[in-house]
């Protein structure tokens, strides 16, 4: 759908250029967003941040293994408040959840790792991030 793909782009598209772009008028797109909204399918609107700007110029991907899996569906709350983790991905494969995490440096990378060891019984494996392409 244009206005979904439109608003994924951009969050501040106006709903003229809305219109525009998908033919409608511009109360009907306005009605068209609000049914969206309305439905759960766009949940709110959010800022893209330069990281590197903010002070948190490095991205990882960290994968988490529970060594207790009577443990595992605990893994996500107990992580959830961290500072440094912004999601958590229950995943297929070896690892039961992936993570991304942003930090200020490699030594508060490290820091933060630990943290996750002394949060939750778990073994971690990191990939640092060089570059997103999109």
């Amino acid at each position: 759908m244009i206005i979904l793909s439109m608003l994924e782009t951009d969050g501040r598209a106006t709903l003229s250029q809305l219109a525009k772009a998908s033919g409608l008028s511009v109360s009907a797109a306005q009605t068209r967003v609000q049914k969206l909204e309305r439905r759960g399918i766009i949940r709110g609107y959010a800022a893209v941040i330069d990281h590197e700007r903010s002070g948190q110029p490095i991205s990882a991907f960290v994968s988490v293994t529970p060594l207790d899996y009577s443990k595992e569906s605990d893994i996500p709350r107990k992580l959830r408040d961290i500072d440094g983790i912004v999601s958590c991905y229950s995943v297929a494969g070896a690892p039961s959840f992936m993570l991304l995490v942003r930090v200020a440096s490699p030594g508060k990378l490290e820091e933060l790792l630990n943290l996750i060891h002394r949060t939750v019984p778990v073994s971690t494996e990191s990939t640092v991030i060089l570059k997103t392409y999109f």
